[in-house]
């Protein structure tokens, strides 16, 4: 079984062919206002429907409140909400009962104590994204995308409990070792196929797939 990959961060056409191209399982766009990768929800609705039915939408937000999350789902129709910011398990739970799509939690990690957290959200997210913490101290840093890694082995008291999905500074110089060493099932990667924040660069996006692809996963 081949390694699921997400392009996320998308806000071209160029992006988005080169991730059908090269068989991006999920193609992710970014709805907060902070993010150089943030996009209109009616560009966004543009791009996806060239992509629906060949890969999973997937809409991110950072704490949203229901009036964002509504005008998105209805402009976007995700298949799979993606929430990036301190959101509880009791409001995960809430968003995925009242938009009636699967909902997916990133969890930031620095240390082992930080992939636990991610058990809170059994049976209320439907998939947990593990990504670096940003670095303390970055004024500049978002909640995801800064092309940080984490140590893998913080995932190790966790592997085999929960379905996830690993983020956090992965490019296809090394997104094969992560596969290898996480037993991760699917990746996401945003800053490691750009050539300065929020400008994807389609070599690159063909690069990551081809490495991810063609990794050999964990037993």
């Amino acid at each position: 079984m081949t390694t699921e990959v997400k392009i996320c961060g998308l806000t071209t056409e160029a992006a988005l062919d080169a991730a059908l191209a090269g068989g991006a399982d999920y193609v992710g766009f970014v709805f907060h206002a902070k993010s150089p990768r943030n996009i209109d929800p009616d560009a966004a609705r543009t791009l996806a429907d060239k992509a629906r039915g060949r890969a999973k939408i997937v809409a991110l937000f950072v704490d949203p409140d229901d009036s964002q999350l509504a005008r998105v789902v209805d402009a976007l129709v995700p298949d799979v909400i993606q929430l990036h910011g301190g959101e509880t398990p009791e409001r995960v739970a809430d968003i995925a009962r009242r938009f009636g799509r699967p909902v997916m939690k990133a969890i930031e990690v620095a240390a082992a104590g930080d992939a636990q957290t991610a058990l809170a959200y059994a049976g209320k997210a439907d998939r947990i994204l593990f990504d670096a913490k940003p670095p303390e101290g970055g004024a500049n840093a978002l909640p995801g995308g800064n092309g940080v890694p984490f140590d893998w082995q913080a995932l190790d008291g966790v592997r085999g409990r929960m379905d996830f999905m690993l983020a956090g500074g992965l490019t296809a110089a090394n997104v094969g070792e992560a596969i290898a060493r996480t037993g991760a099932k699917a990746v996401d990667v945003s800053s490691g196929v750009e050539s300065r924040p929020g400008e994807k660069d389609p070599e690159l996006i063909r690069r990551f797939l081809h490495a991810a692809k063609t990794a050999k996963q964990a037993p």
